[in-house]
């Protein structure tokens, strides 16, 4: 139909026909009463594929990947009795910026005042964590608010957007004559507004007198989808890139002027002592959060340098800095903008040639080659990463979460080709993020997906292997065990200068036998000379696989946290930086 046309149509029909409207292939949730009448009209009538999990915060970090990958805003749905379990996911995707579209159904209204079961104030509850959360109160209304909330969450600095629907609007019918999406809300940034133009040109001025200046890029610049004009300006005024975590592989890692990851979370020394040495800071798309700047001490004394910051988000910017230029805009827009007026002004610039590549193969060789001893019966997550970023299919996507999982590879992988190929939840920092991710992440892509987690981590959602195997996907498990929750014995051992640290330990589990019995094909490494050829096995296997190999805690053998290494130092304790 087109737009102008008059159909008679009940809510379920609506919100589906609306979805499809705008482009979406994929729903994550799982299945209530509440929404019944939703499923009975989307099996008879939409192709819509629903990705069935088996807990609610599974669906809601699987949506938020899905939503990284594929640039496109993704459908999370739950129902009001599992209202409250999509709030890690929606939680990371507000912080981290990640358009979901969150429809959650519900009793019917005012029905939780009379303490009808499942009933509480979902609105209230997801206001903080969306940029907008509304109900719909009548079927007529389905296509404006449908249209709204692409539009929000699409918009300037994206985010999610919360639908309540309570059951009754599901069967409601109504005469509906505006059944048509906005087409540039099916994707994200729908708008691309340059900043001020003046302020550009002052922040040229300074980039082009700085001695020593380094570009800094959040995740705002992929984002923004900004790897080639970011990395255009870089090479036209041979600036170094660094990265934070999340921004990793926002320009490709073996790239001359890639400096690779900075910060508290998988930063090396050399990069660290790069931005900290720099008398010129360019953030790109960056909220200078605790974690990307390791707890704002990275760059030494802020008087001591100049900061320009450029984002989407106005609230970002000189928020923990002082910075001489601010600019709100699009990053890739507005980079783009920059790069044309350095070619048009400065059409004979000829700038020092910058090669990073000699120091950093020689920090990775230093680890590479460090062979530190490993604790009896565990095996070097050096090796592992090592191994894997030889093996690495370019196609391939990494998940990772918080803890000696994420450390190793954020610090040691290298992103060849720039994209979104490694994804993290490092703005909330929640456990149980990593094999959710790769669900959502094997939906969006084509490519194998491998998950690195923690065995900490690991069980918030052994459940959701069954929703692996189901999928048929090409995905890895690689479970790094440790029998413990490594970060927190580590910040107690090494900061708190406890000899053994409360509550951190649990009994051992058989993951191997618990991977068979939910289908995966399994192996352990045992051994370094292993590790080739499991994950060989595994990455050429159509389906999942699950991987086990003991890894030394954080207090045993001390990852790349800055201040995790200053006192591994003091206390004569092994460490990589």
């Amino acid at each position: 139909m087109n737009s102008s046309e008059t159909v008679h149509l009940n809510g379920a029909q609506i919100i589906l026909k609306m979805l499809e409207r705008h482009g979406v292939k994929h729903v994550f949730g799982l299945p209530g009463e509440t929404t019944l009448g939703w499923y009975k009209e989307w099996r008879e009538h939409s192709d819509i594929e629903y990705v069935l999990t088996r807990d609610e915060r599974t669906a809601s970090y699987a949506a938020e990947a899905y939503a990284k990958i594929t640039g496109r805003p993704c459908v999370l749905e739950a129902p009001s009795p599992g209202v409250t379990h999509c709030t890690p996911g929606m939680t990371e995707a507000y912080l981290s910026s990640v358009p979901i579209i969150y429809f959650s159904s519900d009793i019917p209204i005012n029905q939780d005042k009379k303490h009808g079961l499942t009933g509480i104030d979902q609105t209230a509850l997801y206001h903080s964590i969306s940029k907008e959360s509304f109900v719909l109160t009548n079927a007529k209304e389905i296509p404006f608010l449908i249209r709204r909330a692409f539009r929000v969450a699409t918009s300037g600095r994206p985010a999610p957007v919360h639908i309540r629907v309570p059951i009754n609007i599901f069967h409601e019918e109504a005469e509906i004559d505006d059944l048509y999406a906005e087409p540039e809300y099916s994707q994200y940034p729908a708008h691309r507004p340059v900043a001020d133009h003046s302020k550009i040109r002052a922040a040229i001025d300074i980039l082009l007198a700085a001695k020593k200046p380094a570009i800094v890029s959040g995740q705002g610049g992929l984002i923004s989808k900004a790897s080639e004009v970011l990395l255009e300006l870089a090479e036209l005024v041979q600036i170094p890139v660094g990265t934070t975590t999340p921004g990793k592989g926002t320009i490709p890692e073996n790239h001359p002027l890639a400096l690779r990851v900075v910060g508290g979370r998988g930063g090396m020394a050399y990069s660290n002592n790069y931005v900290r040495d720099a008398d010129t800071i360019f953030f790109v798309g960056t909220n200078t959060d605790s974690a990307a700047t390791d707890h704002w001490k990275l760059y030494g004394d802020p008087k001591s340098k100049t900061f320009l910051h450029l984002d989407i988000a106005e609230a970002h910017i000189g928020n923990n800095y002082p910075v001489k230029i601010g600019m709100v805009g699009d990053a890739r827009a507005s980079l783009e903008y920059m790069v044309a007026l350095v070619k048009a002004e400065h059409p004979n610039l000829d700038r020092p040639k910058v090669n990073l590549n000699p120091i950093k193969t020689t920090a990775l060789n230093k680890v590479f080659n460090s062979n530190i001893e490993m604790p009896d019966g565990t095996v070097s997550p050096v090796k592992l990463s090592q191994a894997l970023d030889e093996m690495l299919p370019a196609n391939a996507i990494v998940t990772s979460e918080p803890g000696v999982s994420a450390i190793y590879p954020s610090a040691l992988l290298t992103i060849k080709e720039a994209g979104r190929r490694y994804i993290t939840n490092y703005s909330m920092g929640a456990l149980g993020y990593s094999v959710p991710a790769a669900l959502g992440a094997a939906y969006a892509n084509d490519g194998p997906v491998i998950s690195f987690t923690g065995d900490g981590s690991f069980g918030f959602v052994m459940g959701d292997m069954e929703t692996i195997k189901r999928s048929g996907k090409n995905v890895t498990v690689i479970l790094t065990r440790n029998d413990t929750f490594g970060w927190i014995r580590g910040e107690a051992i090494l900061l708190d200068d406890v000899d053994e640290p409360w509550s951190t330990d649990f009994g051992a589990v058989d993951y191997i036998k618990l991977a068979e019995a939910f289908g995966f094909q399994t192996a352990r490494i045992t051994a370094e000379e292993q590790i080739k050829d499991v994950l060989g096995a595994a990455l050429s296997h159509s389906g999942a696989s699950f991987i086990e190999m003991m890894v030394p805690s954080q207090d045993k053998i001390v990852p790349f946290v800055p201040n995790w290494v200053q006192a591994a130092k003091a206390k004569n304790l092994p460490y990589f930086e």
